[in-house]
């Protein structure tokens, strides 16, 4: 039997959760091929979010559980670990075992029977469309699953933190009601989520995972190959510019065969490498092809350009609404300079990376003449 939640968000989420992998599921049925864990009532799931929760406030020897739960049954993980007796799920099970399995890629298994639901083992290799949630911070879960083909991360499903709910907007990235700003958004669509999608390459997106890792902030100017204007709102000399800009992603993509695994590999890690040069202090300055321009550079205004005196600021969330704001009241130096350089720069974009996890896409909005600033954070937990 189910024990009664008091995780208050965990009963408003749990049904839109069970409708998006219901959904998911359906989909991935009617294509066929591997066979994936059943979709899970939203009982069961807001069961799950609820002892994470009171797990994530514990602590163990004073550090906060750090875990990821897998819900499905051992033989639909990939060589799974199993313990000889089942530990039934709850905030305390999940403390004492969270020292073991704090690596990435590691998960709990999480399976149910008429006693509740309890914890069977562990899973390093899961189908796509399974319930995971993982435990980030205390007070902070992130609902996601596997990517169909298998690049890159999970794809995130919600976020809570707190009373706080954030689903994530497939469909319309939080700007159904205005169109004109979802034209306006750069090249970071949602991954493909269930098989049969295709095997699309966000290279921004996991330029901004890159950026986001290092944890020290960071800003990276997208501008167009060929083009010099850009050099107008940056500070001269540069203080790093790299001669011949290295083109190690645009290399990769450049291959036919984008199904290898080892060439998912080697993208991914020429991506860090761009991504770590944004820790550096100053702004790292790629094409639109992703060729590695400069690092270390300044922003500036133009001789000839004005003032950034507001934004239109938006997520991908359900239930979202677009707001106008001064660039002073959306973040700090980082966000100010990013918005002065698309100011001024019209076909640039500009990515903004804080220190305390917030993640920011700065483009321009031809339709309402002003720079449309995007935040991904809740895609990037």
């Amino acid at each position: 039997m189910l024990s009664e939640p008091t995780y208050l968000a965990a009963r408003m989420v749990a049904p839109a959760l069970a409708v998006h992998f219901a959904q998911h599921w359906a989909a991935a049925a009617r294509l066929g091929g591997q066979a994936l864990p059943p979709p899970p009532p939203a009982a069961l799931l807001e069961v799950v979010i609820d002892v994470a929760f009171w797990a994530s406030l514990r602590r163990e020897e004073g550090r906060p559980p750090r875990i990821s739960l897998a819900l499905l049954a051992p033989e639909a993980a990939g060589h799974p670990l199993v313990f000889a007796h089942r530990l039934r799920l709850t905030p305390q099970a999940l403390i004492k075992l969270a020292p073991a399995v704090e690596h990435a890629g590691i998960h709990l298994g999480i399976g149910h029977d008429d006693e509740g639901l309890y914890v069977w083992g562990t899973a390093t290799h899961i189908p796509p469309v399974c319930f995971v949630l993982e435990v980030v911070e205390p007070g902070l879960l992130v609902a996601k699953h596997r990517r169909a083909d298998g690049f890159g991360k999970f794809v995130n499903v919600a976020v809570l933190r707190g009373d706080q709910v954030r689903v994530i907007d497939e469909e319309s990235r939080g700007l159904a009601d205005y169109p004109d700003l979802l034209l306006s958004l750069p090249g970071i669509p949602l991954p493909a989520a269930a098989p049969g999608e295709g095997a699309d390459v966000d290279v921004l997106l996991e330029l901004a995972r890159a950026m986001r890792a290092h944890g020290r902030g960071g800003l990276v100017l997208v501008v167009p190959p060929g083009s010099e204007a850009w050099r107008d709102s940056i500070v001269q000399p540069l203080s790093y510019p790299v001669v011949p800009p290295y083109n190690g992603i645009a290399s990769l993509l450049s291959e036919a065969d984008h199904t290898r695994r080892d060439w998912q590999e080697n993208l991914l890690d020429t991506i860090d490498v761009v991504g770590g040069f944004s820790a550096v202090d100053g702004d790292t300055v790629i094409t639109q092809q992703y060729d590695l321009l400069a690092f270390g550079a300044k922003v500036t205004r133009t001789a000839h350009g004005t003032l950034v005196e507001q934004l239109v600021v938006t997520e991908p969330v359900v239930g979202s609404s677009a707001t106008i704001v001064h660039p002073a009241k959306n973040g700090g130096t980082r966000h100010l300079a990013a918005a002065q350089f698309v100011h001024d720069q019209h076909d640039a974009v500009a990515l903004v990376a804080s220190q305390d996890g917030n993640f920011t896409v700065f483009s321009w909005s031809q339709a309402m003449c002003m720079v449309h600033a995007h935040r991904i954070d809740a895609l990037l937990l």
